[in-house]
């Protein structure tokens, strides 16, 4: 990644991807590593096995400082559509990767961290989202109906 890396987003996204590259990097010394990837689940009241975060940092060509990380970034989301984006920021919530996210720690999430929901927006969402008896959010169904529209019964 070199510095044309900053060409592939504008000002504002990257100062959004800064903000993040801040909060995981717990010990601020401007690197990602295991333990600020551990901090930063463990914060979000998910654990996350050892193997799974030395994948993460496995796609880095080396140390993971803010150039790296945005680099990283605009390799994932080059080329993807924005349903395959919204779908990949849900998995992220999905530890163990069935397909669903309990509503209350969603709501959660987005009310409390980044660019922070209303309890208003939340409801909306959830107003249009497939959530079963248990209280878990279906956000595959959801993200189709973000980037294509709720169909009219």
């Amino acid at each position: 990644a070199t510095s044309n890396v900053f060409s592939m987003f504008d000002q504002s996204q990257i100062q959004e991807f800064k903000e993040a590259f801040t909060m995981i990097d717990a010990n601020r010394d401007g690197f990602i590593d295991q333990e600020d990837l551990k901090d930063t689940y463990a914060s979000l009241g998910r654990g996350i096995k050892d193997e799974r975060i030395r994948d993460m940092l496995a796609e880095s060509s080396g140390p993971v400082n803010f150039q790296i990380f945005l680099g990283l970034f605009g390799d994932k989301l080059s080329g993807t559509d924005p349903e395959e984006t919204i779908l990949e920021a849900f998995k992220i919530l999905d530890a163990d990767n069935k397909g669903v996210i309990n509503k209350n720690y969603l709501a959660e999430i987005m009310m409390t961290q980044a660019d922070r929901f209303s309890q208003s927006e939340v409801n909306q969402m959830f107003d249009i989202s497939p959530i079963d008896v248990a209280g878990n959010l279906d956000y595959k169904s959801l993200c189709y109906i973000i980037t294509h529209g709720q169909e009219e019964e």
